[in-house]
């Protein structure tokens, strides 16, 4: 069955001078000649993209779109016109924002995430209201498995995200220690899946392992700073960010672990390896 808006694999039937004419169960499709690849010839097997020309014609080509039907991208605009706004998404033909699918007015230049969709008309076209196609959580997730995520907005709580191009889910702010931007593209792992069916998410694996590399990663950075680090637990989450990669709740948890151990002091002014000069 002929995918529109993706890949299909298609033999070739014939060529001429306009190009390459490829089967499909809708007709032969055209492979204009400019985009056929060196050598081809009736009967090779091509890996193209399907979609309507600016007449509404199946057309094929081997250029590779940002994103297909069922994906998410952030997309450039190009131009406003009467009916929507045009992105550029790496083919000749733009794709289409109608209004209607817009949550803000857009100017050319700017970058806004969408989701590509097939229209009932059989057009490709894009959509800003993201929340639309996230769909309830199914049994392909457990917790603790490790997840592709896309931040698409923010709430009070953190940042809200796509899971596996598919499930809604939140990244609270105590988990994030870099604030990501709309349209990064992250990996993380199922915290917990809650009675609404979505996701809380972390970017770090938990448990036993986990805590023994953020202490690791303290002792290598002290002993890397001379035995000292001028942070405590009054310290703001992005100074500990930017000296150690960590949350604030990891850099507290793995502190606490370490003075446990007798490893190091805890100061005024930051915390101090034990047996340096100075101590």
């Amino acid at each position: 069955m002929l995918l529109v808006g993706n890949y299909n694999n298609l033999k070739i039937a014939r060529i001429n001078a306009k190009g390459a004419f490829l089967e499909s169960d809708q007709g032969e499709i055209l492979l204009p000649g400019r985009l056929m690849p060196k050598g081809a010839e009736p009967g090779n097997i091509l890996k193209v993209f399907i979609y309507l020309d600016s007449e509404e014609r199946l057309t094929a080509t081997t250029a590779r779109p940002r994103a297909v039907v069922g994906e998410f991208a952030q997309l450039s605009v190009k131009d406003n016109v009467t009916v929507g706004t045009f992105l550029d998404w790496g083919l000749e033909k733009d794709l289409l924002l109608p209004f209607g699918e817009q949550l803000s007015p857009l100017r050319r230049g700017e970058r806004v995430l969408v989701r590509v969709y097939l229209h009932s008309s059989g057009r490709i076209a894009a959509s800003a209201k993201l929340e639309k196609f996230i769909r309830p959580v199914d049994d392909t997730l457990s917790e603790g498995d490790e997840v592709e995520l896309l931040v698409y907005a923010f709430s009070d709580l953190g940042a809200k995200v796509v899971v596996n191009n598919a499930f809604g889910g939140l990244l609270f702010h105590n988990e994030l220690y870099v604030k990501p931007a709309c349209g990064d593209r992250l990996r993380g792992y199922v915290r917990k899946i809650r009675d609404d069916s979505k996701l809380d998410i972390t970017l770090r694996k938990g448990g036993a392992q986990e805590a023994a590399g953020d202490k690791e990663t303290i002792l290598t950075t002290l002993t890397a700073r001379d035995g000292f680090l001028p942070l405590t637990d009054r310290s703001t989450p992005e100074a500990i960010a930017d000296l150690l990669r960590m949350s604030k709740k990891s850099f507290k948890k793995a502190v606490g672990g370490l003075y446990k151990e007798g490893l190091i002091n805890m100061t005024a002014d930051g915390i101090r390896l034990k047996n340096v000069s100075g101590d």
